[in-house]
């Protein structure tokens, strides 16, 4: 039986969410083609009708995953987002958190390609958080924005570093929060 251009597109789509959630979880060099292909439920000789290899699948991953990142913070409060983002909830979603923190560092060690899909997402994410600022301050704002960001990611990857039940990993996440908020003179919770 023939597949529908529709269904192809449909599928393509569905890998790529698929490598999106799995190589968050457990990196790039974590996930074979086949396991990757029987958890979309798809077959293994398929990937290849779709990706010419794994390494554009990760590319087109990433950059799916950031630009979902994106979408998500486009308009939301900065302190609401560091308090959702500087979490205990978000570091323990490692599937289905933030690309960035899961894959940068595996993205460090990958070809240029992949390297450059996060460059630009992170390009995309700075022009989100810059927004509609003064021309005049718009250095400030950058380094600010690109700041928290790092520093939101830093604690992140440090507190997942640490054993889930570690006291280190909770204080990583406050301490951080706490100073990102107070950088930022935003009104800090005490959670």
């Amino acid at each position: 039986m023939k597949v529908t251009k529709a269904q192809v597109e449909a599928n393509r789509a569905h890998i790529v969410e698929t490598a999106c959630t799995l190589f968050r979880e457990r990196g790039y060099d974590g996930v074979g083609v086949a396991e990757l292909m029987a958890t979309a439920g798809l077959t293994h000789g398929g990937f290849y009708r779709h990706f010419g290899s794994k390494a554009k699948l990760m590319a087109e991953a990433a950059a799916y995953g950031l630009a979902k990142t994106k979408s998500q913070i486009a308009g939301v409060d900065i302190a609401d987002f560091i308090e959702q983002y500087v979490s205990r909830e978000h570091r323990d979603d490692r599937s289905g958190g933030c690309t960035i923190a899961a894959l940068c560092g595996d993205a460090a060690r990958q070809p240029e390609e992949i390297k450059a899909t996060f460059a630009t997402g992170l390009e995309n994410l700075l022009a989100e958080a810059l927004g509609e600022g003064d021309e005049g301050s718009l250095g400030e704002a950058r380094a600010r924005a690109i700041d928290t960001i790092a520093h939101a990611l830093g604690a992140l990857v440090l507190s997942r570093a640490c054993p889930d039940d570690s006291p280190l990993a909770d204080e990583i996440l406050k301490v951080c929060r706490i100073s990102i908020l107070g950088s930022r003179s935003v009104p800090v919770t005490a959670g």
